[in-house]
């Protein structure tokens, strides 16, 4: 079960990251491009934060279940 959920967590994923390129190749580059010039602090901690809110997110959303 735990398995499938994984895979289906990341073919979720997998689509949002798919609809802005998709949708507008152009918007897309140009916020690649400006995101390669950030320093690697600042990628470092966009990351974090992206990975606090994830678990944050994941977390209430598991509480809601229970």
């Amino acid at each position: 079960m735990s398995g499938s959920l994984l895979v289906a967590a990341l073919a979720l994923m997998l689509v949002l990251e798919g609809v802005l390129p998709f949708l507008s190749p152009t918007v897309w580059r140009e916020t690649f491009r400006k995101v390669t010039e950030l320093s690697d602090g600042q990628i470092r901690f966009i990351g974090l934060s992206s990975m606090i809110m994830g678990l944050v997110l994941l977390m209430v959303t598991r509480g809601m279940a229970n």
